[in-house]
C-alpha cells in the first residue's frame, strides 16, 4: 500500500522586546547564566506577572503579517505540568482564546498552509547536561514568545523547509523576531502521521520536538514517514507519542507519551486581566508594517527587471534588500546591482548569519556610482568587477581604483584597426571561426581587450569583429 505524509507544525519564535514578558528583566542571549531572572520569572510564591505590552503589539503584527483574524479580547490561561526547567509548575500561556486565528502562509506552488492560531506565552529555562550532572540556567524563563499553529495541511519535507523559511523572513521584516535557530529563538516542533493514499482519515501522529535547524527538520520528517509507513506496512500500529531527533544517527527516539490538552489542566489564569484591543489599535499596527517578501519579490521582478529566483534570494536577507533598494536609486538597469550582490557580495558572505547582518564595508552610494560608470559605457563590466572586488575588500570608491585613461572612450576607427590586427595575428583562431566553431570567436574577442586594456565595450567589439570577419 502506498502512503502519503501529514505534517503540521508547532513553531515557537522568542519576541524581540527588551524585557521579559512578565517582569522587567533583561530578553537577551548569551548572559551568564541566571544572572537575568527574577522572584517573578522564576515563579516564587507572592510574586506577581503583569504583561509586557510590547509582547502584545508584536504578536498581533505577527498575526497581520499571516493573514490572521485578530481577537479583540483574549486572556492568558495557565498550562500546569511539572519539569524542571518551569519552576512553578505552570506555564502562562493562551489556550480557549488566542490572540490570532485563522491565517495562512502561501507557498510558491501557490497552495496556502492554514495557520489555526497563533498565541502567545513565556518561555521556560534551560537544562544544561554536563558530566553526568543537570544544571538549570533560568535566564530564558519568562522570555516572550508567540506560538505558531498550523493546520496539518503540509505533504512533504521540502513544503515543510519552505513554509518555515517563508515564516522566518516575514518574522524578520516586521521586527517581530531575529528567527536565530541556532541561537534558540526559533524552533519547530513537527507532528508527523501517515495515512493511505487518497484517505480522509489522519493516521496517529508522533511529535518531534525543539527542532532547531532546517536541515535536520527534513531529515526527521522523512525519517519518520519511512519508519511510520514500514510500521504500518507491516500490520503494526504506530503510537501516539513524543520523540527527539538525533543527529547523528538520522532518526527518532521517544521521550514519553505524547501529552493532549487535557492532560495540562488548562485554566483561565487568575493574576491576569483580559486582554482588550480596539479596531484602532489593530489598524495602527497593520499600518506600521512594512512592505512584505513576497510583495518585494514581485516588485523587483515586475518593476526592476530582476529575475523571480534572484528577487528570492536578495529578498530572503532585508538587510540585503535595503541595500539593494538604496543602490539601485536612479540606474537605468537595477538588474545590475543584483548581480554584483548575488555574484560577488554573496560569494564573500557566504553563510546565512553573515548574510542576514549584511556587514559590508562599502555604502549603496558607491555601489551606485560604479554602476553609473557602467551605464554611461565609462568603463567595461570586466573594469567594474575588478573594481568591486577592491571596493568591497577596502571600503573604498570606485574612483579611489579606476583612472581617467580607463574611462577614456577608445575612438572607432582605433578600435577598427585593433580588430583588424588582432584577425590577422589570430589565423588558427579566424579558421576555426569560419570552420563553424562559434566560440573560436572569444579568443579573437580576448586579444582585443587586452589591446584596449578594457576599455571596449565587449559586445560591441564581438559586433565589429563578425561583421569583419563575414567581409574578409
Amino acid at each position: 500500500m502506498k502512503y502519503e505524509l501529514v505534517v503540521g507544525l508547532e513553531t515557537h519564535v522568542e519576541l524581540l522586546t527588551k524585557t521579559k514578558i512578565f517582569c522587567s528583566c533583561i530578553n537577551g542571549f548569551g548572559a551568564e547564566p541566571n544572572t537575568h531572572c527574577c522572584p517573578i520569572c522564576i515563579g516564587h510564591p507572592g510574586t506577581l506577572p503583569k504583561l509586557n505590552k510590547e509582547v502584545i503589539n508584536l504578536a498581533v503584527k505577527a498575526g497581520l503579517a499571516t493573514n490572521c483574524h485578530i481577537n479583540l479580547k483574549s486572556n492568558m490561561d495557565r498550562k500546569n505540568y511539572v519539569y524542571p526547567d518551569l519552576s512553578k509548575a505552570y506555564q502562562i500561556s493562551q489556550y480557549n482564546i488566542p490572540i490570532c486565528e485563522n491565517g495562512y502562509i502561501e507557498l510558491s506552488s501557490g497552495k496556502r498552509i492554514r495557520i489555526n492560531r497563533i498565541h502567545m506565552e513565556e518561555d521556560a529555562g534551560k537544562l544544561v547536561h554536563k558530566g553526568g550532572d543537570v544544571y538549570i540556567d533560568y535566564n530564558r524563563g519568562g522570555v516572550p514568545l508567540i506560538e505558531i499553529v498550523t493546520e496539518p495541511d503540509i505533504s512533504s519535507s521540502g513544503e515543510a523547509r519552505e513554509y518555515v523559511e517563508k515564516l522566518q523572513s516575514i518574522l524578520r521584516y516586521v521586527e517581530v523576531s531575529d528567527c536565530k535557530m541556532q541561537e534558540g529563538s526559533m524552533r519547530c516542533d513537527i507532528n508527523v502521521s501517515v495515512k493511505p493514499v487518497g484517505s480522509c482519515k489522519l493516521g496517529v501522529r508522533t511529535e518531534i520536538k525543539n527542532m532547531n535547524s532546517v536541515t535536520f527538520m527534513t531529515k526527521a520528517i522523512d525519517y519518520e514517514f519511512e519508519r511510520q509507513s514500514d510500521i504500518l506496512e507491516n500490520k503494526g500500529e504506530v503510537v501516539q507519542q513524543t520523540l527527539r531527533y538525533c543527529e547523528n544517527s538520522n532518526s527518532t527516539e521517544s521521550m514519553r507519551e505524547k501529552e493532549d490538552a487535557q492532560d495540562y489542566r488548562y485554566f483561565k489564569d487568575p493574576d491576569l486581566v483580559d486582554i482588550v484591543l480596539s479596531e484602532e489599535d489593530v489598524n495602527k499596527l497593520k499600518k506600521s508594517l512594512p512592505e512584505l517578501p513576497d510583495v518585494r519579490i514581485k516588485r523587483y521582478a515586475e518593476d526592476f527587471g530582476v529575475s523571480k529566483s534572484d528577487a528570492e534570494l536578495i529578498v530572503k536577507y532585508k538587510n540585503a534588500a535595503d541595500f539593494f533598494e538604496k543602490a539601485s536609486k536612479g540606474l537605468q538597469s537595477p538588474k545590475t546591482v543584483s548581480n554584483f550582490i548575488i555574484g560577488q557580495i554573496f560569494r564573500v558572505i557566504e553563510t546565512e548569519s553573515e548574510r542576514e547582518k549584511f556587514n559590508i564595508l562599502i555604502t549603496p552610494n558607491q555601489l551606485n556610482e560604479l554602476v553609473k560608470l557602467i551605464e554611461g559605457n565609462k568603463i567595461n563590466m570586466n573594469l567594474a568587477k575588478k573594481t568591486f572586488s577592491r571596493m568591497l575588500e577596502t571600503g573604498k570608491s570606485a574612483a579611489d581604483f579606476i583612472s581617467e585613461s580607463d574611462m577614456q572612450e577608445i575612438s572607432q576607427s582605433e578600435l577598427e584597426e585593433i580588430c583588424k590586427e588582432a584577425i590577422k595575428s589570430n589565423s588558427k583562431a579566424v579558421n576555426d571561426y569560419l570552420g563553424g566553431k562559434e566560440k573560436a570567436l572569444k579568443a579573437i574577442l580576448g586579444n582585443v581587450m587586452r589591446q584596449t586594456k578594457g576599455r571596449g565595450n565587449a559586445q560591441m567589439i564581438e559586433e565589429k569583429l563578425v561583421n569583419l570577419l563575414k567581409n574578409s
